[in-house]
């Protein structure tokens, strides 16, 4: 039987491409690692008002609106639980309920593996839901009652959280385990042990009258492996000088 990731949204158009195209697109293609159905659901369609009842105005005033606790309860319940044939008494065992907001744990390399570890190794035993949140925001009751984990990607706001849940999904694939085409690719990227990647070369050789380090063409796979080493460094204090200092507190 395939996992499931369930995604609660105002725009599910913004998903598609993510279910079609790329490494994580055939993931849910059932082409890469353990098969994930997508499913995303359109939060309007379970408040009676349909788009318009989705949100109302924040108590004790404040500019735009709120998403309602009410709406979305009946989205998860009725969009997720019964649909997907989960027990309402059991749901903390079944479903991790995602949701992204500045309050949330900083999405970094090291929270990426954790989440994937967790939730999208085949050791996993819970399915995930998304709540997307628009506007000023959801109701703090809805968070309080149903919310497990909140996670921030940066310290800037987006219109929406379609973004952010899309780049949580994509990261956190790239570490479950058959996705790349090589697992120790992931292990190569920026980010691991606080420093940047080292600079890529491949054909041609040459150019606009530059050419590949020596070094690289030599076959000595240990001064290769030094010199990626050294230049990893190099890359890390000339452009993310920060990522050295948090390495040395």
């Amino acid at each position: 039987m395939s996992r499931k990731i369930w995604i609660l949204t105002m725009f599910p158009d913004f998903f598609r491409p993510l279910s079609e195209v790329g490494v994580v697109g055939q993931v849910f293609q059932g082409m890469r690692g353990e098969k994930f159905d997508l499913n995303t659901l359109y939060i309007p369609d379970f408040c009676d008002k349909g788009f318009k009842g989705v949100d109302s105005a924040p108590y004790g005033g404040g500019p735009g609106m709120v998403m309602r606790a009410d709406v979305l309860k009946k989205a998860l319940v009725e969009g997720v639980i019964e649909k997907g044939n989960y027990s309402l008494d059991n749901i903390k065992n079944e479903l991790a309920v995602i949701f992204t907001a500045p309050r949330g744990t900083v999405w970094n390399s090291s929270t990426c593996k954790k989440f994937a570890t967790e939730y999208l190794s085949s050791q996993s035993s819970k399915d995930l839901v998304f709540i997307c949140g628009r506007y000023e925001g959801i109701d703090e009751r809805f968070i309080e009652q149903y919310i497990d984990e909140v996670y921030c990607i940066g310290d800037y706001v987006l219109s929406g959280g379609e973004i952010a849940v899309m780049a949580i999904i994509d990261s956190a694939f790239r570490f479950s385990e058959g996705v790349l085409g090589n697992d120790e690719s992931a292990m190569e990227d920026s980010f691991e042990s606080n420093l940047l990647e080292h600079p890529q070369y491949t054909r041609p050789a040459e150019f606009e009258g530059l050419t590949v380090p020596k070094t690289l063409t030599s076959g000595n796979h240990k001064k290769i492996n030094e010199w990626k080493n050294n230049k990893q460094v190099e890359m890390t204090k000339k452009w993310r000088p920060d990522l050295i200092e948090k390495d040395r507190k």
